[in-house]
């Protein structure tokens, strides 16, 4: 007679040993990209606040007169007492970056609002009517874009004058397609959903349907773009004051503090370094931003 075959009961897990490991490290993976990411998006909003406060409140960061300098504490290396040096006059550095927060910002303000305002115009009426006046307002649209943003920019000046506010109704013209553009693929895209045909279909004229239904559902991209173009504009602003077309010395503008200082390099490399590392800084901050937005847009 055979014997009994005796199997043995599945042993369950030790629990003292750390279940499936390589699985819980690429859990936390994600999780410590996303902090890092969550931080990164802190760190820009923060800087951008900084620089906000700079243009609204220059007096409690710098109290100094930007424009008045100490003949005998020229070309000074950063320290304690002046954070980012003293330039040919004497004058702080810092205190001149922050005073000169104001006419970047506020240029940069402008642009966005006059691209944003002709550009979204412009979008709508094509997305909305089509047709002719589509096939019009985009050609013209493609003519603005084939033109380079600075040339253009150039241009208008040319015809406007020099000065701050010139440079950035010049910026602002310059973004005037890429709104437009946008603001015309949104409407059109809104414009064949099936809650619009039901408001059409429900009797609601024209411009009501555009004014409820399609304008708000289509702004949202437009405002990611907004973000991105202001950083943009700021980096355009001074590069215009960096050649000359913006604001006049001795205004503490920041691209004509880059340009002043751009003769002292080899001596005095903080003339130029510190206020183009601001500018850079800040316009990263707010094309950061403008990602964030973008993401929560789709």
């Amino acid at each position: 007679m055979t014997a009994p075959v005796i199997i043995d009961p599945v042993v369950g897990p030790d629990p003292a040993a750390p279940a499936h490991p390589a699985a819980t490290e690429t859990e936390k993976a994600p999780r410590r990209r996303l902090r890092g990411r969550a931080w990164g998006l802190y760190l820009a909003y923060a800087v951008v606040a900084l620089a906000v406060l700079w243009a609204v409140i220059p007096g409690v960061f710098a109290p100094g007169d930007p424009l008045t300098g100490v003949p005998a504490d020229k070309l000074l290396a950063p320290s304690a007492a002046h954070w980012f040096g003293t330039d040919t006059l004497g004058r702080d550095l810092f205190g001149r970056v922050v005073h000169g927060a104001v006419h970047s910002l506020s240029g940069a303000l402008i642009a966005v609002t006059v691209g944003l305002a002709l550009g979204t115009l412009i979008g709508a009426i094509a997305g909305a009517v089509g047709g002719v006046v589509d096939d019009v307002l985009m050609r013209v649209v493609d003519v603005l874009l084939a033109i380079p943003g600075l040339l253009l920019a150039l241009t208008v000046i040319i015809l406007l004058g020099f000065g701050t506010v010139n440079a950035a109704i010049a910026v602002g013209l310059g973004s005037v397609a890429a709104f437009a553009r946008l603001m015309r693929a949104e409407v059109a895209r809104v414009r064949r959903t099936e809650y619009v045909e039901a408001a059409f279909g429900s009797g609601g004229t024209f411009f009501t349907v555009l004014r409820r239904h399609v304008l708000p559902n289509s702004l949202t991209p437009i405002v990611a773009l907004a973000a991105l173009q202001f950083g943009t504009a700021i980096l355009a602003i001074s590069t215009l004051g960096f050649l000359g077309y913006g604001a006049p010395p001795p205004t503490p503008e920041w691209g004509l503090l880059i340009a002043d200082g751009r003769n002292y390099v080899g001596t005095a490399w903080w003339l130029t370094a510190l206020p183009g590392l601001v500018v850079v800084i800040v316009v990263l901050s707010a094309n950061r931003i403008s990602h964030r937005i973008g993401r929560s847009a789709k």
